[in-house]
């Protein structure tokens, strides 16, 4: 089977995003959850600067810092940069600068962004005074500066005792978004999972079948120029118990992900096994896609819900070892 060279490959958004979530240890969880009191920590180093943000260990004798020193949140601006197109996610969504910044008591920068205003760029200077702006409602981050402002008068901090937990935990979300533009074969393969069918590819009519079919044979570097369409049934090579849940976990563990060996395929892929017991599960089993229904099919693997057991004998191990 041949691909049309002359069909557009397909094209759509991909967004990768994901949080990252991290301990932030005790000098850390000090800092975070002063700043939810809308106040700014450093830490005192051996050589008697105060770090800001502070550094968990010493930067000369790489020992573990403890002295905590409450700093002023008004401080001098030492260098900038204009952002004269804001981008998603970034603090504002007006042109601002970007500047490091030397909190009054402390002897390194931070980096934040400036709001100069209606001034825009002729606001900013290197040795000008700015003051943090807070949030309404800080949480314990970084963001809880919601930015700097013009001028060295400090606003006001509550008095109000806060019962909360430290800090302990900081999340930061992470994404990215691209317009991804699948290959001839990637878009081959695709558009025929639209129609319920498994395509995977060769090199001409006795190269190993590759599925999902790649660009080229990984082993000889040739074209994988020939199309192979493959049955939904296959044998389990290896495969995992998933018993531990986490964000965006879409099905209650236990649960099984194996690598099925199509019939016909010399390459396994990732999907579920469902219908079956996770603890008999096993190598060499027999199975079958489990299709949606076909109102629901689009431009993706998961037009496969899962695979279930055909049960028929277990394939003998000799069949799919070099497959593993």
């Amino acid at each position: 089977m041949q691909i049309d060279a002359h069909q557009k490959p397909l094209s759509a958004p991909l967004k990768l995003s994901f949080d990252y979530t991290r301990s932030v240890g005790p000098l850390l969880s000090q800092f975070f959850t002063a700043l939810r009191g809308r106040r700014i920590l450093g830490v005192r180093g051996s050589d008697g600067r105060v770090l800001v943000p502070p550094a968990e260990y010493d930067p000369v004798t790489y020992e573990p810092l403890t002295e905590v020193v409450p700093v002023s949140s008004a401080g001098t601006v030492l260098s900038w940069t204009w952002q004269s197109e804001p981008l998603e996610g970034q603090p504002l969504d007006r042109p601002f600068a970007w500047a490091l910044i030397q909190l009054d008591g402390a002897d390194t920068a931070m980096l934040h962004a400036i709001d100069t205003g209606a001034a825009g760029a002729s606001g900013i200077s290197t040795g000008a005074r700015v003051h943090a702006h807070w949030v309404d409602e800080p949480v314990g981050a970084i963001t809880d500066i919601a930015y700097f402002a013009l001028g060295d008068e400090q606003e006001p901090v509550s008095d109000e005792p806060d019962d909360r937990e430290p800090v302990t935990i900081q999340v930061s979300p992470s994404s990215i978004e691209i317009q991804h533009t699948a290959s001839l074969p990637e878009s081959a393969f695709l558009r025929a999972l639209e129609d319920g069918k498994l395509l995977g590819a060769r090199t001409g009519a006795t190269g190993k079948v590759y599925f999902p079919p790649k660009e080229a044979d990984p082993a000889t570097g040739l074209e994988l120029d020939n199309f192979v369409e493959l049955p939904d049934k296959g044998t389990v090579t290896t495969f995992a118990i998933i018993n531990i849940p986490f964000a965006g976990q879409k099905i209650k563990p236990p649960y099984v992900a194996a690598y099925v060996l199509l019939d016909g395929a010399d390459i396994p892929f990732l999907h579920l096994i469902q219908e079956i017991e996770v603890a008999d599960v096993r190598m060499g089993m027999r199975v079958q896609a489990v299709w949606k229904p076909r109102e629901e099919w689009g431009l993706g693997i998961d037009n496969i819900e899962y695979f279930k057991p055909t049960g028929e004998p277990d394939a003998d191990y000799d069949t799919y070892k070099h497959h593993l």
